[in-house]
């Protein structure tokens, strides 16, 4: 779930799908019932719960974890989660912002200091590191759904302000107020969305020597085995 597209490629390139399969359906779990508690259980009229179902089926989560999760919002009427960020600083001092969806915001920070300071790192107070970064609206296309040419002309004409291709996806980059507006507008000509997210781009990266990259992606893999913890943005580059 890390944030930064470039980790997230080292991340994919180290091959650990199947190991964290169980930690993804977690966090999507949490964030669907998170999603159905805030608004309303009809992902027709819900756009949070709708891009996070989207995102579970994107992931292959089964179709009954996905309903147990929306039934889990009914569930659970006293247990209230808090979306929470913290920020601070890494190995190679490289800027870092966790997103987490806790129930519980001391344990939450308690472990989050410990991984930053055993890594030589430290958690900062809130703006410490997210001034090095741009919050934007990331919207995720699995290249089979549609063309190069086509994603571009249709990202435009839906008011979006960026869209690049890779060999995997198609991103459509676009002001945070209006990403659900944007997503409706795709969804007439697209069905399936890998992701539709805030997410924390980086203005500029952090070089990181190749010789320091295996303590870092460390760093990185233990923020992501926390339960509460959402997204990991940084501003590292891997130098490979």
């Amino acid at each position: 779930m890390a944030g930064h597209s470039h980790w997230a490629g080292i991340k994919h390139k180290k091959g650990k799908v199947d190991k964290q399969r169980s930690k993804i359906f977690s966090k999507l779990s949490k964030e669907i019932t998170v999603a159905a508690k805030l608004g309303d259980k009809d992902p027709t009229i819900n756009p949070r719960l709708r891009s996070a179902i989207q995102a579970a089926r994107s992931a292959n989560m089964p179709k009954d974890n996905i309903d147990r999760a929306i039934d889990k919002s009914s569930a659970n009427i006293d247990l209230n989660y808090e979306n929470l960020r913290y920020e601070g600083f890494g190995p190679e001092k490289v800027a870092v912002i966790v997103e987490t969806l806790t129930e519980n915001k001391n344990r939450t920070a308690s472990k989050l200091r410990t991984i930053f300071q055993k890594a030589g790192g430290n958690l900062g107070t809130q703006g410490s590191a997210s001034h090095n970064f741009n919050q934007i609206g990331v919207i995720k296309i699995d290249k089979k759904e549609i063309s190069d040419d086509n994603i571009l002309e249709l990202a435009i004409d839906a008011g979006a302000n960026e869209c690049k291709s890779n060999s995997e996806f198609h991103e459509i980059h676009c002001s945070m107020d209006e990403i659900y507006n944007i997503k409706k507008k795709l969804e007439k000509k697209i069905n399936n969305f890998l992701s539709t997210k805030i997410q924390w781009i980086a203005l500029n990266s952090v070089e990181i020597p190749k010789d320091k990259n295996e303590n870092l992606i460390n760093f990185f893999e233990l923020l992501e085995d926390d339960d509460d913890v959402q997204n990991v943005y940084s501003n590292a580059r891997f130098k490979e």
